[in-house]
């Protein structure tokens, strides 16, 4: 089957930002399948290029940045490096803080058993913060917004995993659903294009759960 484009939800000359669906992966993996990277030829023409700016997990949705050209790919990376892009996330987690608004700060390391990988709280791991908002709450839920200060493999999920409240539908580090991992790459703000800013819907299977946490 030929490639198919996700939803754009910006584009230039330079850039493209995707509006990733939930269960695409952004390489193609060693037992084949889809990718992001399957639709390059749709975005251009040229030999060299395009590339990914950064990374979302495969059950994530929302926001990924593509850079046509090597200039952009550059400054998109020294932006995430030097946290100038911002990065914020929508997750329904179970149960949930008791406070508004608070920081996670827990070191993550990557392990590996005969079952697969997964990422872990570790005093060995590399420096990992994450802060959130409570943006509203169900009886047995909240919503929360995440920005993450660091950009580790699965930092959202584990970080609030660890604090007792794992996301809905995190089969690796909580409880499976049959809606899928309930986290969305919302917004992303990057100084490129003069500034630009990009905001993600959440996907309908998430609409569920972020309406009883009162979302309209």
């Amino acid at each position: 089957m030929p490639p198919v484009l996700p939803p754009i939800l910006y584009q230039s000359s330079h850039v493209v930002i995707l509006d990733k669906p939930a269960g695409l992966p952004v390489h193609t993996g060693p037992g084949g399948g889809p990718s992001v990277e399957d639709c390059f030829p749709l975005l251009s023409r040229r030999k060299d290029g395009p590339w990914l700016a950064h990374r979302l997990d495969a059950d994530t949705s929302g926001c990924l940045a593509i850079a046509l050209r090597k200039q952009p790919l550059l400054a998109m990376q020294q932006a995430f490096a030097s946290k100038t892009a911002r990065k914020t996330y929508w997750a329904v987690v179970e149960g949930g803080p008791q406070t508004p608004t608070g920081r996670i700060d827990l070191p993550l390391l990557k392990t590996s058993t005969r079952a697969g990988w997964s990422m872990q709280v570790a005093d060995a791991g590399a420096p990992s913060a994450t802060t959130w908002r409570v943006l509203g709450r169900s009886a047995t839920t909240s919503w929360l917004e995440l920005e993450l200060e660091t950009g580790r493999t699965h930092q959202a999920r584990v970080h609030c995993a660890a604090m007792g409240w794992p996301i809905v539908g995190d089969a690796l580090y909580g409880h499976p659903h049959p809606a899928g991992l309930h986290l969305l790459a919302r917004s992303l703000s990057l100084p490129v294009d003069a500034g630009l800013s990009v905001t993600a819907p959440p996907r309908l299977a998430m609409h569920p759960a972020l309406h009883a946490c009162g979302w309209t």
